[in-house]
């Protein structure tokens, strides 16, 4: 038996909802990987799951998850596979992130909160061909015009997780103004088309992150969110997704190892290898390393809970670099102990490694978050 991946017991509406979410993975998480993009059959079990209320406030029919138990929740998603965990994980922050931080107007988080409560996925797309990801700065080249009672937006973004199962995209576009407005585009709005540039991905093939293009698509003025200063509930709720999610990979690769060493009886040794000190101490090794990250993140997620503010960044900041480097250490390590066994379709520990490593792209950049966090315990203004 395999230890709760979680510190916190989540409530009994929470945990089903969870669990149901991770069975759904668990049984399209192959066929998704095999044709390299979310199914439609993948789709509709996600929609139908329940997690799309996990992090709308109850007052909007929500379940009102918080940031810890968010946490929680991404961790078994995680485990279950981080592909299509990723597609539930870019929902519930931005979910989260909007009504905690109320960063978009009134008539949009209706929008959001019937799109939810409805099952509908939704992903906010930002990243860019030429700007890359957008967290250290840059104007968007998707612009969006006003013309009449709409905007018009065109433009592609860049790997979007979930892409064709997303009903609405919250966009980011440059206007004439040279302002970065977001729009909650409907992904079945005519001029919406999504290429399939993730195949043959190194990682997360299963989470169909294309591209997306719009050409010329009509916005309704109310769905424009007009540029407001960054509110760190934005951070803290996609860095929490990121974090939890690879982690729950971390330990993915931990319990496969664990679960190998004990059936591998080589006939040279006439024992299971869990018997090996090696295999015992590298076992130790990635439990240890993955359970010191776990303590950092719901440390971490609790202050936030606790204070949601400023003050609580840097402590998320780094617990999703702390994650993210745990879980790739925690697959390289599960690789090397399992030997050539690693490299077959036997063990899962080669899709493991190639997802885990996807964590390090993801902002903050390790030097970013420690930085950060560095920073506010001597006192000093970050990068100075």
């Amino acid at each position: 038996m395999t230890p709760d991946l979680s510190p916190i017991r989540l409530s009994p509406e929470l945990q089903a909802v969870t669990d149901r979410a991770a069975q759904v993975i668990r049984t399209h998480a192959a066929d998704c990987e095999a044709a390299q993009d979310v199914t439609p059959e993948a789709a509709a079990a996600l929609r139908a799951s329940g997690y799309t209320r996990l992090t709308l406030p109850r007052a909007a029919g929500g379940l009102g998850a918080s940031l810890a138990e968010f946490a929680a929740a991404q961790l078994v998603l995680g485990e279950a596979d981080a592909a299509l965990g990723l597609v539930l994980a870019m929902h519930g922050h931005v979910i989260g992130a909007a009504f905690q931080g109320r960063t978009l107007p009134e008539p949009l988080l209706a929008v959001l909160a019937k799109a939810s409560v409805a099952g509908e996925l939704v992903n906010s797309l930002a990243s860019e061909p030429e700007l890359g990801s957008p967290s250290r700065g840059g104007l968007p080249r998707t612009t969006a015009v006003l013309e009449g009672d709409s905007w018009r937006v065109t433009g592609r973004k860049t790997w979007s997780t979930g892409a064709r199962a997303l009903g609405f995209a919250l966009v980011t576009a440059a206007t004439p103004a040279g302002e970065v407005a977001r729009l909650l585009v409907p992904m079945n709005a005519p001029g919406v088309t999504v290429e399939p540039t993730w195949t043959e991905a190194l990682a997360l093939r299963g989470s169909g992150s294309h591209d997306v293009c719009f050409q010329d698509v009509a916005v309704p003025v109310d769905h424009c969110a007009p540029p407001t200063p960054g509110h760190p509930a934005s951070n803290a709720w996609f860095w929490m997704a990121i974090a939890a999610t690879y982690l729950g990979v971390g330990f993915a690769a931990l319990h496969a190892l664990a679960a190998y060493a004990r059936e591998r009886v080589p006939t040279a040794l006439g024992a299971p290898i869990a018997t090996l000190p090696r295999v015992q101490e590298n076992v130790g090794r990635i439990a240890a390393e993955l359970r010191a990250a776990r303590a950092l993140l719901f440390e971490a997620a609790r202050a936030w809970d606790a204070a949601p503010g400023a003050d609580a960044v840097p402590s998320l900041a780094a617990a999703k670099a702390c994650a993210t480097n745990a879980a790739v250490n925690a697959t390289d390590r599960a690789v090397r102990t399992a030997g050539g066994a690693a490299l077959t379709p036997a063990l899962p520990l080669s899709r493991l490694l190639r997802d885990a490593r996807a964590g390090l792209t993801h902002p903050p950049a390790d030097e970013v978050a420690y930085g950060s966090l560095g920073a506010q315990l001597l006192g000093m203004e970050a990068g100075r």
